[in-house]
């Protein structure tokens, strides 16, 4: 069996690397992969693929994580399904009869589609079934994959991995409303009664999610003319507080519920087929202007842009971590979203800015997705508790996830509180309050764990160009540039 090159691919060409893959091996051969699904949560702990030395434990599309994406090459320009493995993508069309053949209920269409709607619209027994069958692949312990079925990362072109139906934004991390609400409307009332009781929402416009790397044209609008006075009215210009907001968001899977039925909190882990990184972007000041009484809409209809990669819950499974509301003394949730565990993940995000006079991007801030109140969960049970039917490809953001110190702070309205301080951008000797034109905004999500492979989430990566400027019709695959 041959193996692609790496340059770490020497750590698992040790005795003890060959005997840590043996010994999964024999583990996983008295498994009928066909039966995981009866297992509520599938952990594949972190095994060597000898196929991909550079899937190693610290890599993060290490075999541990296994995440899904859509991707075409130069050679191949049709959109398909891959999984990440260290430095490579296997291609699922290239071995659709090995995967059909192995997990009950997976059908060609599943694997071969140019989207993963297919596949997300199947039950999770399905999603797991595949999961296990591809790790048994990768790490050797079931027969078939060869290099053939591997392309390098550096030569696959990323796509919008599914068609989204709907989309919404949460407003989940306590510490960012509280930090809103403080600047807007004083220390005594920054939460809204309702707050600590339901998962605060909006809609927003699935027309414009775009991929990791899509330009982002600064928005224009209507702005208050007199920032102390909304009574003098507004004028028409481009946004002078353009901002980001560090999310995260996971992708609707299994099939649609029924109108008229809401998802339970025993089901909802079934109905999530995993999580991207997300920037919401956002225009302060068209927003300040619009937002009462109903709340955001052009201030946030523009631009939401999201890493190409959607990493599972079985992956993230052992960095489970509680929520901050489990440390928190608030009123417990009604019945219908209690969470007894306050359940979420260990997910450290960064967020970087780049000008276009800077040779390298600085870190503006270090969050954490368990910084979160309301959980993944609580979001898809409270959206569908009306009776509202959620269906595979719908998209549900987080809200902008800020923790307690100054620099975990999700937003630029946080990180300059309202325009009252600038931000240093590392020692480039560039300072912001709020983004300009040419900055380049990065976002990225990590997992690490002694012991334990690391999930990473890839980065989220646009740069912002001036009002005005004109895109290439080219979008289908989410991806903008400027003409």
């Amino acid at each position: 069996m041959n193996s692609l090159p790496s340059a770490d691919s020497s750590n698992f060409a040790s005795g003890a690397g060959r005997a840590c893959v043996q010994e999964v091996i024999l583990k996983l051969k008295s498994v009928d992969v066909r039966r995981l699904h009866d297992v509520p949560v599938l952990f594949m702990p972190y095994t060597a693929s000898p196929l991909i030395p550079s899937a190693t434990a610290d890599h993060q599309f290490s075999t541990q994580n296994l995440p899904y994406g859509v991707f075409s090459t130069s050679s191949n320009p049709t959109q398909r399904i891959g999984v990440a493995v260290g430095d490579f993508v296997l291609d699922l069309t290239s071995c659709a009869d090995l995967l059909t053949q192995s997990v009950e209920g997976l059908t060609a269409e599943d694997v071969t589609s140019s989207n993963l709607n297919s596949l997300m619209g199947k039950e999770s027994k399905v999603w797991k079934g595949l999961r296990a069958q591809i790790f048994s692949l990768v790490t050797g312990s079931a027969p078939g994959l060869t290099t053939s079925n591997f392309v390098s990362l550096t030569a696959v072109t990323m796509h919008m991995p599914a068609r989204i139906g709907d989309y919404t934004d949460f407003y989940s991390s306590r510490e960012h409303a509280t930090n809103v609400g403080t600047m807007f409307r004083g220390i005594d009332n920054a939460l809204q009664p309702n707050w600590l009781h339901l998962p605060v929402g909006y809609h927003g416009r699935a027309s414009s999610v775009f991929l990791d790397g899509s330009a982002v044209v600064r928005p224009q609008g209507q702005l208050q003319k007199n920032k102390e006075d909304p009574k003098e009215g507004s004028i028409f210009g481009a946004s002078k507080l353009l901002d980001f907001e560090l999310e995260m968001a996971f992708f609707v899977g299994g099939p649609a519920n029924p109108p008229g039925t809401p998802i339970t909190m025993a089901e909802a882990e079934d109905r999530i087929f995993g999580l991207v990184v997300m920037n919401d972007w956002s225009s302060r000041d068209v927003q300040k202007w619009e937002y009462v009484p109903l709340g955001p809409f052009c201030a946030k209809n523009w631009a939401t842009s999201i890493s190409p990669w959607i990493v599972s819950l079985e992956a993230l499974e052992p960095y489970r971590a509680a929520t901050s509301a489990r440390e928190q003394k608030d009123p417990e949730p009604l019945d219908y979203i209690k969470d007894p565990n306050y359940s979420s993940y260990d997910i450290a995000l960064e967020v970087t800015i780049q000008g276009e006079n800077m040779s390298a991007p600085e870190t503006v801030s270090k969050s954490n997705f368990k910084n979160l109140y309301w959980n993944v969960k609580q979001q898809l049970v409270h959206h569908s508790i009306t009776g509202c039917n959620m269906s595979p490809g719908d998209l549900l953001g987080s809200g902008t996830i800020s923790g307690t110190p100054q620099d975990s702070f999700g937003s630029m309205l946080e990180l300059c509180w309202k325009g009252t301080r600038e931000v240093k951008l590392g020692e480039s000797g560039e300072v912001r309050k709020f983004l300009k034109d040419g900055d380049t905004v990065s976002m990225s999500g990590v997992c690490k764990k002694e012991g334990v492979g690391c999930v990473g989430f890839g980065s989220v990566t646009n740069k912002i160009y001036p009002a005005g400027t004109k895109l290439a019709a080219s979008g289908a695959n989410g991806v903008w540039k400027a003409a």
